[in-house]
């Protein structure tokens, strides 16, 4: 498999600026791999292809407002800071992007506020856009915390050119967001209203969770044509054992599992056996996962339209079929589906 075999046209009016008025009318396309059919719902309708004891998998990570302003010592010149990665809780050192990148160098200081209580010293150049910081600040470390959080903004991806709108800090989190730590959204589960979760509960499907804190590395443009040469950037996941029995009982009873977005799924390939059977797993993965791939946990799943030639688009295509996929993202472009993180829903039995 190639990167250029996943290259399709892509209107830019078809990325999504804005999420749906409410979060479970967004479109949805049904795809059903047997019959290699394409249906048309809304995204509410997800709760009639499922039945009694089926099970949904969500992932609960949260994301924290990762996006910072400071300025520059001398310069004051205006410096976007991106939160990545807490590397060190004591001494408060991040693994950061600044933007603009060339203004940065170690040594440097950054002011985050007036009074000069958030204070930030480049100590390492880790890569061409990414840099080290140690947070310098007088106070306990929860304290520091609650300042990061005020200070930041919902880190919305930069595709999306309008300013950030105090409804995104809520349409920008899954309404079952709870362990924070993410730097990007889940996106496909950010379809579930409380309304359509409760029509599941009644239905009587069940639910399971597991985290997978998103990173950038997710997004990161694939520079290598052998895609087999192509290295994911780690991302921290668990799952513990009681949502781990939960998986492994629905999958052996054969009933339908639906991993919700590709993080889920990512988080199940990695810490599925070669048995089939899921273990409760603290760690990392980096896994990449393309066609040809054999899936050993989820037989559907939801997710979003990606972006041409993204890893994401690639894990859809090794679930769905490449061909089928191909031709499921020709009918999006056709029938104006939004593409991308506030975008529309697809559903892969």
């Amino acid at each position: 498999m190639k990167t250029s075999d996943f290259n399709f046209d892509l209107p830019e009016e078809l990325l999504a600026e804005h999420p749906a008025e409410h979060r479970d009318e967004a479109r949805l396309m049904v795809l059903d791999r047997k019959n290699q059919t394409i249906t048309h719902k809304q995204f509410k309708d997800v709760v009639d292809y499922f039945d009694e004891k089926d099970l949904f998998i969500f992932n609960n990570t949260k994301v924290f407002p990762a996006r910072l302003y400071g300025n520059k010592e001398k310069t004051g010149a205006k410096i976007e800071v991106f939160l990545l990665r807490e590397l060190d809780k004591e001494t408060r050192v991040w693994d950061v992007l600044v933007d603009p990148a060339r203004k940065i160098r170690i040594g440097n200081k950054l002011f985050f506020t007036e009074d000069e209580s958030l204070v930030a010293e480049v100590i390492d150049n880790t890569t061409s856009r990414g840099r080290t910081l140690r947070f310098l600040y007088d106070g306990p470390y929860e304290e520091f915390r609650t300042k990061l959080k005020e200070l930041g903004e919902t880190p919305l991806p930069k595709y999306i050119k309008r300013d950030v709108e105090p409804e995104d800090a809520e349409r920008y989190q899954t309404i079952y967001a709870k362990v924070e730590g993410a730097v990007a959204a889940p996106t496909a589960g950010l379809h579930f209203s409380r309304h359509l979760m409760k029509r599941l509960e009644i239905k009587g499907i069940d639910f399971a969770e597991v985290t997978l804190h998103v990173g950038l590395g997710t997004f990161n443009p694939i520079e290598v044509e052998d895609l087999s040469k192509h290295k994911m950037e780690s991302e921290e996941i668990f799952i513990d054992e009681k949502n781990a029995e939960i998986i492994n009982k629905a999958v052996d009873e054969n009933r339908r599992v639906c991993a919700v977005g590709t993080t889920t799924m990512r988080t199940l390939e990695t810490s599925v056996s070669s048995n089939k059977k899921i273990s409760a797993f603290s760690g990392w993965t980096n896994k990449f996962i393309f066609p040809p791939h054999d899936f050993g946990v989820a037989n559907c799943m939801i997710t979003n339209f990606h972006t041409p030639k993204s890893t994401l688009m690639m894990m859809i295509a090794a679930f769905a079929g490449k061909d089928f996929l191909m031709q499921a993202y020709e009918e999006a472009v056709r029938e104006k589906y939004k593409f991308y993180t506030y975008g529309d829903a697809m559903l892969i039995l």
